[in-house]
């Protein structure tokens, strides 16, 4: 059905005929995409008897699909390795990191609320991490690493998503990053004084 709707928008009836399928077995895959946010109703289209939903993919689902993000931005951040300095490169990363929260409120509290909340954004972003705590500090650690492609080759990276977290939670925070085989976040958060945000 995907591949049905990325090559433009389609009926009900439409989708019936491409896919060889009953309308029921359709209905229910366009509400399953729906409630996914992959399909969205655009306006209605006049039919043999009466006017009939138009469905299309969403922009969201566009982006699920493409494969070409991770080949084309580990090869820009090659590029950006070979023309800047280390020291500039590694500054970008940092900027890049802290603009990643435009818009974002950050959150109040106690550290360990705000840990935990960091812990959340980053799940949000594609990890599984959650906190623990380690001789009075926090450490936020993931199963896994949503950037491990370009991880693995440029650890410059880890340091854009500590500078996500250090300023989203509002503290000094340290990337411990493991970046062998099967690369892991692992955050340090500095000092568990309960302190609150202002």
């Amino acid at each position: 059905m995907i591949n049905v709707l990325r090559r433009g928008p389609s009926t009900l009836d439409d989708l019936v005929g491409e896919l060889g399928l009953t309308r029921t077995a359709v209905r229910l895959q366009l509400a399953v995409l729906e409630r996914d946010g992959s399909v969205a109703r655009r306006g209605m289209r006049r039919g043999r008897t009466k006017p009939s939903h138009v469905y299309e993919l969403t922009g969201q689902a566009e982006q699920r699909l493409s494969r070409a993000y991770i080949p084309v931005l580990t090869q820009l951040l090659h590029v950006l390795a070979e023309r800047l300095s280390s020291a500039e490169f590694d500054a970008v990363m940092r900027d890049v990191g802290r603009e990643l929260l435009a818009g974002q409120a950050r959150p109040r509290g106690a550290l360990k609320a705000r840990a935990a909340a960091a812990s959340e954004l980053l799940n949000e972003l594609g990890g599984l991490t959650d906190v623990s705590e380690e001789n009075h500090d926090l450490i936020i650690r993931s199963h896994g690493c949503p950037l491990a492609a370009a991880a693995v080759h440029h650890p410059e990276t880890c340091n854009a998503m500590e500078s996500l977290v250090s300023e989203f939670v509002g503290a000094t925070v340290t990337q411990r990053c493991e970046r062998a085989d099967r690369p892991r976040c692992r955050f340090l958060i500095a000092g568990n004084d309960d302190s609150s945000a202002a």
